[in-house]
């Protein structure tokens, strides 16, 4: 009761009139009191720490550093002889520390040209302008990017007044502008797309001018022939080197002897040197042997010569066949010797007489032959396969000359035609990397063979037995694929340890099938067992590249060998 009467006579005492002022109590917060000292001076640390790289010397660490503060070079005193007082690390320039300004490409070249042109730009620090005031003022601060839609049109209505009182000028001087075939309308129509030379009348030819004219249609007439033709043309020649064309008997120099028969069945590995051929004056690019008995060896050379050497008796070259312009690429014998291809980069395949060496027909696409095969069967004597730089592979018909087939599916120039499966069908390798099957006849491939790790073949031959293909791949080794309907990889045969990659080195069999035979480009040929897949046997034949290597038909222990220095050698 005492308390709430000494409470009643407080208000009353403070609800008079006479007593002090009103007072006003200060307001209290429900939450706990906490002390903020500690805080305010964490995060006075934690601004100057922000502003200010890491001392190395701290042991301690009290806030979160960036990672630019991390990075930062160290920062001490002021080196004695920098003149500006910027430590070392702190420089970024000869000239103390510049500051990277935040700016796109686009908008640096904006207001550099509204600079050059106008003679203001925009500051990059901020909202304000430097350079010219007035022609802010006048241009309401526009870019040269940046330009009104009405001042467009009013520079476009000024432009096209200005033509066309340019216009107006040229034909008030120029009142001939209006003739197609004077010089005024000439120059002012001029960008016109039916715009032509003047018109001139031609007046009647003096006789010096028309002999001219005549010696220039002839020449004009005879290109075109040329053209036609599509091959470089060059004059066909030949030269027998013999003692006489026909014997005693009558019978021709070609003919085999009677007596040349296959000795055993057995092939033996050749040992030693025993003939060499000379007389092509540049490198040899490929031998054959004359069909099934192997008393001839034709050759192919760089000089533009193909030449027939003899191999039994004197050892000499019988007949040398010119008719080539360029170096000859690949020759193809016919089934019984009689006539032979040759393939030159003259882009001409020729067709000829063995005996005679005339040149029977040539024929030519306008691109370099690779490859040329005759078709193995001999009712099919007269069809000819070639493989073009232009990714084809074209048949012609000899008898007629005329194109019967075009195989057009591989995407690089062609380098071998092989015919397998009885003749049925045909192999082809590229340079596009790929192995492709094709139905002799039918220009659709029945098998593609291209993988990732495969090379180029510039070399393929087939077993005696006709199972296998043997493939030169440019990587250093033979690749060896079945020639049954899938065609696939014998991933257990593989011969290796020649240098062959860069050079279209051939790749060939023994008659028998026991061996197998290449050439590499050091010069050596290397022979390797069939069954084993060891190297058997390698021969130094040549200085050069050692390109081709034939193993002859009737002699199983006699190989022909030839080379980039212009050698042919026959080894037994």
């Amino acid at each position: 009761m005492d308390l709430i009467q000494s409470y009643e006579e407080d208000e009353a005492v403070e609800s008079s009139p006479e007593s002090s002022p009103l007072r006003m109590l200060k307001a209290k917060s429900s939450a706990p009191e906490v002390d903020d000292t500690a805080l305010a001076l964490t995060v006075a640390n934690v601004n100057q720490s922000n502003s200010k790289p890491i001392n190395p010397t701290q042991h301690v660490v009290v806030f979160n550093p960036t990672h630019d503060q991390l990075w930062a070079p160290i920062v001490g005193p002021a080196h004695p002889y920098a003149k500006d007082g910027i430590a070392q690390g702190m420089r970024n320039h000869k000239l103390g520390f510049v500051e990277d300004a935040s700016i796109g490409s686009f908008v640096f070249d904006e207001q550099h040209n509204t600079f050059q042109k106008h003679g203001y730009a925009a500051d990059p620090s901020g909202m304000n302008y430097v350079g010219d005031v007035e022609a802010l003022r006048k241009n309401d601060g526009e870019s040269v990017y940046n330009v009104r839609q009405s001042e467009q049109k009013r520079r476009k209505i000024e432009k096209n007044k200005e033509e066309r009182d340019g216009e107006e000028k040229k034909e008030e001087i120029e009142p001939e502008a209006e003739n197609p075939a004077s010089e005024a309308w000439l120059t002012r129509n001029r960008k016109s797309p039916w715009s032509r030379k003047r018109e001139v009348v031609q007046g009647e030819l003096t006789e010096e001018q028309k002999k001219y004219a005549e010696e220039h249609a002839k020449k004009k007439e005879e290109k075109g022939q040329q053209n036609e033709a599509k091959g470089e043309h060059y004059a066909d020649k030949s030269t027998f080197h013999g003692k006489e064309e026909k014997d005693y008997q009558g019978r021709s120099w070609i003919e085999a002897p009677k007596d040349a028969k296959a000795n055993n069945d057995h092939c033996y590995i050749p040992k030693r040197l025993v003939h060499t051929w000379s007389g092509h004056t540049k490198g040899v690019s490929a031998i054959r042997f004359f069909p099934k008995h192997g008393h001839l060896l034709l050759s192919a050379g760089m000089d533009c010569k193909v030449k027939i050497w003899d191999v039994y008796n004197s050892g000499k070259c019988m007949r040398t066949y010119m008719g080539h312009g360029k170096a000859v690429r690949d020759i193809c014998f016919s089934n019984d010797g009689t006539k032979f291809l040759t393939a030159g980069y003259d882009k001409n395949i020729k067709y000829w007489d063995t005996e005679t060496g005339q040149v029977i027909s040539t024929f030519s696409t306008g691109k370099i032959p690779y490859v040329v095969k005759l078709n193995p069967d001999d009712d099919k004597q007269n069809i000819l396969l070639a493989g073009m730089s232009d990714k084809k592979i074209v048949q012609w018909d000899i008898n007629t000359g005329e194109i019967t087939q075009e195989y057009d599916q591989h995407l690089g120039a062609v380098n071998t035609i092989t015919f397998v499966d009885n003749n049925r069908r045909f192999v082809t390798s590229s340079d596009d990397k790929s192995l492709r099957v094709w139905e002799f006849g039918i220009p659709v491939v029945i098998k593609y063979i291209s993988e990732p790790h495969m090379h180029s073949m510039p070399s393929i031959s087939v077993h005696p037995n006709g199972n296998w293909l043997a493939a030169q791949s440019l990587d250093n080794q033979i690749l060896i694929y079945s020639t049954r309907e899938r065609f696939q990889l014998n991933k257990k045969k593989r011969f290796a340890g020649h240098i062959a990659a860069g050079y279209a080195c051939q790749v060939n069999f023994s008659p028998d099938g026991r061996f197998v035979m290449s050439g590499d480009g050091e010069g050596k040929c290397w022979f390797w067992d069939w069954k084993s897949c060891k190297v058997f046997r390698t021969l130094k034949c040549h200085n050069g590249v050692c390109i081709g290597a034939e193993w002859h038909p009737l002699e199983q222990s006699k190989v022909a060998t030839c080379g980039w220095d212009g050698l042919i050698k026959y080894w037994d």
